[in-house]
């Protein structure tokens, strides 16, 4: 006999029993590696509001054109409120009415799909009996990177494959806004298009990568209609705040909002900055909100959970030393980062150097930031899955001699220390490139890499 009451059996009654029809034809999602493995769970990762859902019903809509039923492809967002205090014993009552409305599915392969699964408690034991039927696959969504955290890789037994998903890298916020970019055709170096990539770059790492934010048929508004500046800031706090009230308060009970109001804005505020719980406790205390430190330190464990912040460690093989160095924080999108800065100054450059580190992680890079015996600082070490490593600089400009310098100094004292890295610099645009640059370096502009196009 099914656990689940009597609402929660309904509830999976009437979203099975609904008909399932083709998503909205919507940008199509790149990831870097496979979407799915052979007898593994694939968690799909990321944001709220990057996309998760919609790469998800993409992925259904491949398997329908593959030629399998509808039927065989259930979906079932768990942020549905008839789902309230759902746990997984209530989930068996799902499987048995999926067979009841389908008694003659028998061995047909059934691709089961979980939204923000990771509200409901001893999800990961309800996904490997799944996974342990002959016949099932299983892809879940959700919030949260300890979807697959140490105690939930061990419940699945190695039976979990991430997908990270961010928002829109520059390559895809081109498709979406009908500028499709094939690099096959070479057409960069043309003039008039390496003029339109420039420009569309540089409004990309100021509107960010989040789709509803994007000035674009595709986006929420009619065709034709822009997202003002202020509608989209107004847009990406909303995006924040539901953040750190579903994702961080209720998930984690987390009492003191006060402090996790201003440690919100702290770090979207000063994308790139280097950040120490210490000095920032400090900061609190002097403003008068009472917070003890180890609370500090959960909740920036949290915001990086839900992937609102990420945060890089000084590279170091010493884990005290990576412990006791303060580490480098950025927002998950670069949008975020005029909502929170209030300095009126341009973060241009900051942006740059977080869309490079967000675009590492798509990539699947271990990243970390590099402090030379003589105090130069690289702002990423980056080991790609291929154990290829690069060493790489973000910089707005290098027209500056004392920056180029400063710039290629920095990454030839890090050269001695992993000659075998690659070393670049990244900058805006071609303009104000020195002529002079050391051998060993390579000098591109930042959309370029991104496109993977040579310098």
């Amino acid at each position: 006999m099914d656990a689940a009451p009597p609402r929660i059996r309904q509830a999976f009654r009437e979203i099975l029993a609904e008909p399932v029809a083709p998503p909205p034809m919507l940008t199509p999602r790149r990831v870097f590696g496979p979407v799915r493995l052979p007898a593994k769970a694939t968690a799909v990762v990321g944001i709220r509001r990057a996309g998760k859902t919609t790469f998800v019903h993409q992925l259904r809509e491949e398997r329908r054109a593959q030629g399998a039923p509808g039927e065989h492809l259930p979906f079932v967002s768990f942020e549905d409120e008839r789902f309230a205090d759902i746990d997984a014993t209530h989930l068996h009552a799902l499987v048995n009415e999926y067979r009841r409305q389908h008694p003659s599915a028998g061995d047909t392969p059934v691709l089961w799909c979980f939204d923000e699964i990771q509200v409901v408690p001893g999800w990961e034991r309800f996904v490997r009996r799944l996974l342990d039927t002959p016949g099932n696959e299983v892809i879940v969504t959700g919030s949260s990177a300890a979807l697959l955290s140490c105690e939930i890789a061990t419940a699945l037994r190695g039976r979990a494959w991430q997908v990270l998903l961010h928002p829109f890298s520059f390559e895809e916020a081109l498709r979406h806004q009908g500028m499709p970019f094939d690099g096959a055709r070479g057409g960069a170096d043309a003039g008039g298009e390496q003029s339109r990539l420039e420009r569309a770059f540089l409004d990309w790492l100021t509107i960010g990568g989040f789709p509803e934010a994007q000035p674009s048929p595709a986006g929420p508004l009619r065709e034709g209609e822009a997202i003002d500046r202020a509608t989209r800031h107004r847009l990406l706090r909303d995006y924040v705040d539901v953040a750190m009230l579903r994702d961080v308060v209720e998930r984690h009970n987390v009492r003191n909002v006060v402090a996790l109001r201003w440690l919100v804005r702290h770090l979207l505020a000063n994308a790139g900055g280097l950040f120490s719980v210490e000095k920032f406790h400090a900061a609190l205390k002097s403003q008068g909100v009472a917070v003890a430190k180890d609370t500090v330190h959960q909740l920036v464990a949290h915001l990086e959970d839900c992937f609102l912040v990420r945060l890089v460690w000084m590279e170091s093989a010493s884990e005290r030393q990576r412990w006791v160095n303060p580490r480098k924080a950025y927002p998950v999108d670069t949008g975020l980062i005029p909502v929170f800065d209030r300095t009126g100054r341009s973060n241009i450059g900051h942006a740059l150097e977080t869309a490079v580190l967000i675009e590492l992680e798509r990539r699947g890079c271990e990243v970390t930031y590099l402090r030379t015996r003589e105090g130069h600082e690289v702002d990423f070490v980056a080991r790609a899955p291929d154990q290829t490593m690069d060493l790489i600089q973000a910089c707005a400009t290098l027209g500056d001699p004392a920056t180029a310098a400063r710039e290629f100094r920095a990454l030839k004292s890090a050269a001695e220390r992993f000659p075998q890295a690659r070393r670049h610099v990244l900058t805006l645009t071609r303009d104000d490139l020195p002529s002079d640059v050391p051998p060993g370096i390579e000098v591109q502009p930042a959309w370029r890499w991104m496109l993977g196009l040579p310098g």
